[in-house]
């Protein structure tokens, strides 16, 4: 990803539980701030999701999109929006490196908004996203692996 955001963490789970987390989007509006609802679509052979549609709270404007995802568990999950009248491009992934004592999870997003949007704000923004996104993961991830 040329532009874009690139952030990430250290999550004290293991690989399969974090994605199996970043794969449960039904959950989404239960820790990831900001996401309002999710409908998945489409869902592939291997039970994870394929395509869904996302209402988002945006900074200026609650936002709707479809993307559209590709798996290779539990090492990489990436997606991409169907270009709407809120999103002309969405790219984006978390890719999971298990190590001893957990796992690191690199979170690249790259997003071009349909409606006027000064750089450097949507730059903030995809910042802020990916960061507010990764915590909502870690937490919920590292829950999952207490409640086992």
């Amino acid at each position: 990803m040329a532009e874009g955001t690139v952030q990430s963490i250290e999550i004290a789970a293991d690989a399969a539980t974090i994605y199996a987390v970043a794969a449960d989007l039904n959950a989404y509006p239960d820790w990831a701030e900001g996401v309002r609802s999710v409908i998945v679509i489409e869902v592939g052979a291997d039970e994870l999701p394929k395509r869904a549609e996302f209402v988002v709270d945006a900074m200026m404007k609650k936002i709707t999109y479809v993307l559209e995802y590709e798996h290779d568990a539990p090492n990489l999950m990436s997606w991409s929006a169907l270009p709407g009248p809120d999103i002309r491009m969405m790219q984006g992934s978390y890719e999971f490196t298990e190590h001893e004592g957990g796992t690191t999870v690199v979170y690249a997003l790259k997003v071009d908004p349909a409606f006027p949007v000064p750089g450097f704000i949507r730059r903030q923004a995809e910042k802020t996203l990916v960061n507010v996104a990764l915590r909502g993961l870690k937490h919920r991830a590292e829950e999952s692996m207490e409640a086992e």
